[in-house]
């Protein structure tokens, strides 16, 4: 099952509102017939949607994305049967969405929906187009935004010298250390509860893509910036990240709400590049592998399912080498 990154915000917003105005219609080649019988598209969605709901168990974020995806393409093409449905009418949905002024990256998703959809069929005997005949467009090596070790430390230390509340203090500093120290994602740190995380522990798990379990691993800094925060707290929520505004006090916190207070505390820092959550989690991974971390071992930590991703970090390492090697010219 293919699976879907998390880390881009922006296009997951996007995605959750109406298609974007077509730059020029693009007419469907040879738009089949449609018809009402069992093998209907529509029907074949609305199942497969309850298989990844109710047999596979994955996330309410992966549903809402492949849903729309998979809807998308239904609207376009039509209620057509399966079997009429033919890889040239794939690259017209793919022409369409380009000219929708959607990003390369965003119309490969809709492209892995209609194929992990396929597979799906084909499991099921169901005669469709084969899902390899669905290629996906090449994008550009991704560049990974990371900090410095003096520029983290400088963040780091930012809630204490903007805040005089005790309490704001304690639940950033706890904030930043877990997006830095333990490589959670956004949506795994504000979903965290109390009853998920021993505080004299060093290790807890989390539940993230494809309900897989990860194990996390806290570092001592990160638990007593925890224990700090928690005994800093007087309501009764069972989450650990709250809202501490008055009208929203005890309620967990919103992803966009994580990204501010990184945003705030990096601006403060007085750095000028875009700081995100996952800048956070890139800055320790790129840290553990100029310490010549095991990929294997990031891999994991990371929660990548594929060794691919981790890879990209490898390329941090070249250039980090390189300045070692340039030294010897010195």
């Amino acid at each position: 099952m293919p699976q879907i990154p998390h880390h881009n915000d922006k296009i997951h917003k996007k995605q959750a509102v109406a298609s974007p105005k077509v730059k020029h219609e693009h007419k469907l080649i040879n738009k089949p017939e449609t018809t009402h019988n069992y093998n209907n598209l529509n029907n074949l969605i609305e199942k497969y949607i309850f298989y990844l709901q109710y047999e596979k168990n994955v996330s309410p974020k992966t549903i809402e994305n492949y849903s729309l995806w998979l809807n998308r393409f239904s609207e376009y093409i039509g209620d057509i049967n399966i079997e009429k449905i033919k890889s040239m009418h794939a690259l017209d949905f793919r022409i369409h969405l380009k000219n929708t002024w959607l990003s390369i990256k965003t119309i490969n998703y809709h492209i892995v929906a209609i194929r992990s959809f396929l597979k799906f069929l084909l499991k099921n005997d169901i005669d469709c187009i084969s899902p390899d005949k669905l290629e996906l467009s090449k994008i550009p090596a991704r560049e990974v935004n990371y900090l410095e070790d003096d520029e983290v430390k400088s963040v780091l230390e930012m809630p204490s010298k903007f805040w005089k509340n005790p309490l704001q203090i304690a639940r950033d500093e706890a904030i930043l250390r877990f997006l830095y120290w333990t490589w959670l994602r956004v949506t795994e740190l504000i979903s965290l509860k109390k009853s998920n995380i021993k505080v004299d522990s060093k290790q807890f798990t989390v539940i993230w893509k494809w309900s897989k379990i990860r194990a996390i691993f806290m570092t001592n800094q990160a638990r007593e910036k925890l224990k700090k925060y928690l005994l800093s707290r007087a309501d009764d929520s069972e989450f650990i990240f709250i809202s501490l505004s008055k009208n929203s006090f005890g309620q967990t916190l919103s992803r966009n709400s994580i990204e501010e207070i990184v945003k705030r505390y990096a601006s403060l820092a007085g750095i000028k590049k875009r700081v995100t959550p996952h800048t956070l989690r890139h800055s320790f991974a790129t840290t553990l592998i100029k310490k010549w971390a095991d990929i294997r071992a990031v891999q994991t930590l990371l929660g990548h399912s594929s060794i691919t991703t981790t890879q990209i970090y490898t390329h941090i390492d070249d250039k980090h080498l390189q300045k070692v090697h340039d030294l010897l010219d010195e």
